[in-house]
């Protein structure tokens, strides 16, 4: 199991005017579904080399240029979540439109064509529900972590740390989250601030929104042994999740006190654009064999990050004026993500079997979170242009944090008629976190200062399974996918710490210095993200 603990000591910093985001928070919207057209999921996604599939427009392009006629598709469909109930904004079963798009073939010579496509696919679907529920031991809460961060040395005003309002003693590493914490005057009954001791927690997240990506592609081929392909995409970011985080809490004697409750909206929009470009290569004159080749530039995104936060105290350590506090915030920041590679094969036996291998890799490690700095005027644009510089503290928490993955697709297409299809597929996606890493609030980092949660999941891999089944006649075709896709992570609602809080109390008429210890110790909680989909497209050929 892994521990990490981070030991605080107290010093000065001053604020600065950095806007970037968290890297779990940005790794959510990095990671990629297996989605498009049913004959494209049916298949595991494994038609890189293969080509003549709408969906490839953004794997290899250069799979656009084996189109031989043109035409126009649309999927739609359904997921579903295996486990977990309906919550808030979240429901577990949700229909989804997936892809809709067009190809223009046009015929340069006897054998070579050129092609111009465009297609929109739905690249990240966000719904998904998330529960969790784990005891803590010792003196461990989620408002114990921020007690930590606020913690002052041979400070004789404790509640100076509780209170952000007053402008004493505020540390500047201190979240959104902190904010709501010290504002609410948790207190004991002494006056004193009061470091919670929770017996145990409760967490609901509703994750809802997509990510839908436009891609413009021209494309041909070379006497059919040469296909080349250029896709620009641009990528539309709607997230939205809405979580209740619950603390049941206890008195310094063990006795049951009520509960707090954090509930937090976060919201994330934006617009980004990439640039992909591939080739596929039959070796030889007299055989299908085809390998393939891709390139897939970082996507450049410009965000927008909002959120709402506030807690409930329902204990009596509270000053009974102030029960309830809100925090709120919004910036804007850059996003780069890394650059993605794939090769893949592809080979066809007569006009009834067709087999499809391919790999991709991209190290999110590298993903690089940058903040403003302000605007430029752009004499080739005639335009002002928003400037910006990477957030080093960021970036590296988010090397230490995240790791290259790769992506197996193995699929295969048998038709046992001229019109009927029939389809299976593999797909897997390996680890995107590494095992030792975790969400640091401690960072000198704005991603860390406006951050509204604590907890974070290490997923480990992803194993999708797919079947397909597909029907022709004349110019119309319907094909039908399903996907079952299957995640296991570890669930983590703060990061374990420790730090020395020194006061000052009375004893036999004299000030004495105290140093007491506090730790919050946080242990993994087991969670899953098992999705059904069903997927139909239908599309006509002219």
């Amino acid at each position: 199991m892994m521990k990490k603990y981070i030991y605080m000591a107290v010093c000065a910093f001053a604020a600065l005017p950095m806007t970037a985001q968290e890297t779990y928070e940005n790794a959510r919207l990095m990671e990629q579904d297996l989605n498009g057209t049913a004959r494209y999921v049916g298949m595991g996604g494994a038609m890189e080399a293969l080509g003549a599939d709408i969906s490839t427009i953004s794997s290899n392009p250069a799979g656009i240029g084996l189109f031989r006629s043109s035409n126009i598709s649309g999927s739609f469909g359904v997921v579903s979540q295996a486990e977990g109930e309906d919550y808030r904004t979240g429901d577990k079963t949700n229909f989804s439109f997936d892809q809709l798009g067009f190809v223009y073939s046009s015929r340069t010579g006897r054998s070579s064509f050129v092609n111009v496509a465009f297609n929109y696919h739905k690249d990240r679907n966000f719904d998904y529900i998330l529960s969790a529920a784990g005891a803590h031991d010792g003196r461990s809460s989620q408002n114990n972590l921020s007690f930590i961060k606020g913690i002052g040395e041979n400070d004789k005003d404790g509640a100076s740390y509780y209170n952000f309002a007053n402008g004493k003693g505020t540390h500047w590493w201190t979240s959104e989250l902190d904010n709501v914490y010290y504002n609410s005057y948790i207190i004991d009954k002494s006056g004193n601030p009061y470091c919670d001791i929770a017996s145990d927690y409760v967490m609901n997240r509703a994750n809802t929104g997509y990510i839908g990506v436009y891609d413009f592609n021209i494309s041909g081929n070379i006497n059919n042994r040469l296909y080349l392909g250029l896709t620009i995409g641009l990528h539309d970011v709607h997230y939205k999740g809405v979580s209740d985080y619950q603390e049941n809490i206890i008195d310094a004697d063990g006795v049951a006190s009520g509960n707090l409750i954090v509930s937090d909206e976060r919201e994330v929009t934006g617009m980004g654009y990439d640039v992909k470009a591939g080739l596929i290569v039959r070796p030889f004159e007299e055989s299908a064999f085809r390998i393939g080749a891709s390139i897939n530039s970082p996507t450049f995104y410009k965000l927008t990050t909002r959120n709402h936060t506030y807690l409930t105290n329902n204990t009596p350590f509270t000053d009974s004026y102030n029960p309830r506090y809100t925090a709120n915030d919004s910036y804007e920041f850059k996003l780069y993500t890394p650059w993605k590679f794939g090769l893949s094969i592809g080979h066809t036996v007569g006009t009834n079997l067709a087999l499809g291998a391919s790999f991709e890799y991209a190290d999110y490690g590298t993903t690089d979170t940058r903040y403003l700095t302000g605007t430029y005027y752009n004499e080739w644009t005639n335009s002002y242009s928003d400037d910006s510089e990477s957030d080093k503290v960021m970036n590296t928490h988010t090397k230490e944090t995240l790791k290259g993955v790769s992506t197996l697709k193995l699929g295969a297409e048998f038709k046992p008629t001229k019109e009927i299809s029939l389809r299976a597929g593999y797909n897997y996606v390996s680890p995107m976190y590494k095992t030792d890493g975790f969400k640091n609030g401690f960072l000198d980092s704005y991603g860390s200062n406006c951050s509204s949660a604590t907890d974070w999941v290490n997923w480990k891999d992803t194993n999708r399974l797919t079947l397909g089944f597909g029907y022709r006649h004349n110019n119309f075709a319907i094909d039908l996918a399903y996907q079952y896709s299957s995640r296991k992570g570890d669930f983590y609602p703060f990061v374990s710490a420790s730090g020395d809080y020194n006061y000052y109390t009375e004893k036999d008429g004299a000030e004495v210095l105290v140093t007491e210890e506090i730790v919050t110790d946080c242990k993994p909680v087991k969670v899953k993200d098992n999705r059904h989909q069903f997927l139909c497209t239908l599309t006509y050929t002219f």
